[in-house]
């Protein structure tokens, strides 16, 4: 009689890839599959790897580098080789920026034929490197455990971002037995990097807290960093112990919430304008927060910052500066101000002038927000929104936000209650992110609604991927703020309209009424076309209780917007006006001379103007108060 073989067979390269991965903690993964990576995504999966597949390796990489932040562990990005591999730049490149831990793993041509015009030939470490931490080759099956995890590894620690694996498709068929491929598991997580950890000198979180202490106008700005850390509540410490009013970048709103009576966000340019002592955590002295630098903040204001990263502090050159994790720093600073305490108290010059300021500015946007305008301009529909929104209460929706005009005035209007609930276009002010974030989300946050708030030009970046959120029976609700194109429609004046190709549709036009609640409809998703605040109340109401995705085609007037809600732009608002200013008033009207006086003669002088030209000027007010 036969002896029966009981032989292991053989562990290939896509299985030794997910088992590292599994090792590693990996649990969902992102991408587009196809030659030569397929097997590895099914591999994945049979280890317990949730596999979401996308349409396009640009938004599966938005999905990655979104999902890394949400959990603070390396959201996964699988592509093809080539072409794939480049479509993934877009999120690694994302993660980059927003110092969120990624990891790319992209299959390549045979080693063999390399530099011979193989199937998608592409250089792929060169490619990745100018968005990449760490990126590495693995020439062999013997290297694939020792760099799957180092290059998790780096993407986590100092200041997280995005690495890159590139497997060769030769490697990727080469096989181990599963003594050999158990033996380099294992070596490989004994030699794992264990990230060091800084202590901050005492004398130097002394320095820190004698600072605020003496500031006669503190202010406390915190931003992603922040959230990613997981540092809400030794912010919450910080702040409510020493009475100091805060500040959050966009992406930091929630950590505390936006309701919060030491919340200064509706007084923003007061309170960067005049304080004296800034302690920044987690936010970088960008664009975001006007470098730090005058006219915006004080010539004489002293930072105080807190980053992972020396190079960032030493690039700002502030006034302290404390390298550590955000929540750690904070810990140490509270621990030191409990020892010898002090607080402003709700009476304090500086709090109260604060306070005032954004009371002041509320009232005056949420008398604009108050009106019901129909056709729907920004404001009443996004008011609605946000009460509904509001009205789930805990655990909130998490948003996403994307676009011009409806990112800037979401910004100001929705409201954020509870932490790593808001995803925008973020420090790159990235477009396009909108589905794949959603997708991130929901998949990160099963517990949450997710609901996207879009305009008609971010969601077509990545709108076939409703089919995505149908697939996979998300609970997304998308918004979409269908105003006919980037920032609504046909902006141009009649100097424009010439040359030609002058009968073309408008480089910011797209196709009127646009029916992009049909979109999801055909892959069976459920979808809502609404044009006034009760049908717009129905939708959501549905829609929230449902918890499926869903798109609701939400059409506002084309002309409600601008480029910028910040600067109203001169040739948008003659535009505006020529639609409902007749003769006469034209001729004044175009004979003033900048936007403020414009605006100010429309308001005071033209009951006959567009029905939210009122709004828009308060919404310019406010973006002034709450923008960024």
């Amino acid at each position: 009689m036969a002896e029966t073989n009981h032989e292991a067979p053989p562990v290939d390269c896509n299985l030794l890839v997910a088992r590292a991965l599994a090792r590693a903690g990996v649990d969902r993964m992102f991408g587009v599959v196809g030659i030569p990576v397929t097997s590895l995504a099914n591999r994945a999966v049979s280890l317990g790897v949730r596999f979401i597949a996308f349409h396009n390796e640009q938004s599966a990489g938005y999905a990655a580098s979104a999902y890394g932040y949400l959990t603070g562990r390396p959201g996964v990005l699988l592509t093809v080789s080539g072409p794939g591999c480049v479509h993934g730049l877009a999120g690694l490149s994302n993660a980059a920026a927003n110092a969120w831990p990624c990891l790319m793993i992209s299959g390549s041509c045979d080693q063999r034929d390399s530099g011979r015009g193989d199937f998608q030939e592409l250089d792929q470490i060169a490619a990745v490197q100018p968005f990449s931490k760490f990126s590495v080759k693995a020439t062999d099956i013997a290297l694939i455990p020792s760099s799957v995890f180092t290059a998790l590894d780096r993407a986590a620690s100092g200041r997280p971002g995005g690495c890159y694996l590139d497997i060769p498709s030769d490697v990727l068929h080469q096989t181990v037995t599963e003594s050999e491929a158990e033996k380099l598991l294992s070596d490989a997580e004994k030699c794992r990097e264990k990230e060091v950890v800084d202590i901050i000198a005492r004398s130097e979180i002394e320095k820190a807290v004698a600072l605020l202490r003496r500031a006669e106008r503190p202010l406390i700005v915190f931003g992603k960093g922040a959230a990613i850390a997981r540092a809400e509540n030794e912010l919450k410490k910080l702040v409510e112990s020493t009475g100091i009013p805060f500040l959050p970048t966009p992406m930091g709103k929630g950590l505390l919430p936006d309701t919060h009576e030491l919340a200064a966000t509706a007084a923003r340019s007061l309170a960067i304008g005049k304080c004296d002592v800034a302690l920044v955590v987690g936010a970088r002295l960008n664009w975001l927060l006007h470098f730090g630098e005058p006219p915006k903040w004080a010539k004489d204001v002293k930072f105080i910052l807190v980053d992972v990263c020396k190079e960032e502090i030493e690039l700002r050159k502030p006034c302290l500066g404390l390298v550590g994790d955000a929540k750690q720093v904070l810990q140490v600073l509270n621990k030191e101000i409990k020892d010898d305490p002090f607080c402003l108290g709700r009476s304090h010059p500086w709090v109260e002038s604060i306070s005032k300021k954004a009371k002041e500015n509320v009232a005056k946007m949420e008398v604009q927000l108050a009106k019901d305008v129909v056709p729907f301009n920004f404001m009443t529909p996004m008011r609605i929104i946000r009460d509904a929104i509001l009205g789930l209460g805990t655990p909130a929706p998490i948003v996403v936000s994307e676009g011009a005009n409806t990112m800037d005035v979401g910004r100001s209007v929705l409201i954020q209650t509870e932490p790593r609930t808001r995803l925008d276009a973020g420090t790159w002010g990235t477009m396009g992110v909108g589905l794949g974030y959603c997708i991130a989300a929901a998949v990160a946050s099963p517990d949450r609604l997710v609901v996207a708030v879009e305009g008609d030009s971010g969601f077509g970046f990545s709108a076939m991927e409703v089919e995505t959120l149908v697939r996979y029976q998300l609970p997304v609700v998308v918004i979409v703020f269908n105003n006919g194109g980037v920032y609504g429609g046909d902006r141009r004046c009649p100097e424009e309209i010439t040359g030609p190709y002058k009968d073309d549709p408008a480089p910011t036009s797209f196709v009127p009424g646009a029916a992009y609640h049909v979109l999801i409809e055909a892959f069976g998703g459920k979808g809502y076309l609404v044009g006034t605040p009760d049908e717009l109340k129905s939708a959501l109401a549905e829609s929230f209780s449902a918890r499926k995705p869903a798109v609701i085609n939400l059409t506002i007037d084309p002309y409600a917007g601008a480029e910028s809600v910040i600067s109203i732009n001169l040739q948008t608002s003659i535009k505006e006006d020529k639609r409902s200013i007749q003769g006469g008033f034209e001729t004044e009207l175009n004979s003033l001379k900048s936007t403020s006086s414009m605006i100010e003669a429309v308001l005071q002088g033209a009951e006959a103007k567009r029905k939210d030209s009122e709004a828009v000027k308060e919404l310019a007010e406010k973006a002034q108060e709450c923008s960024l």
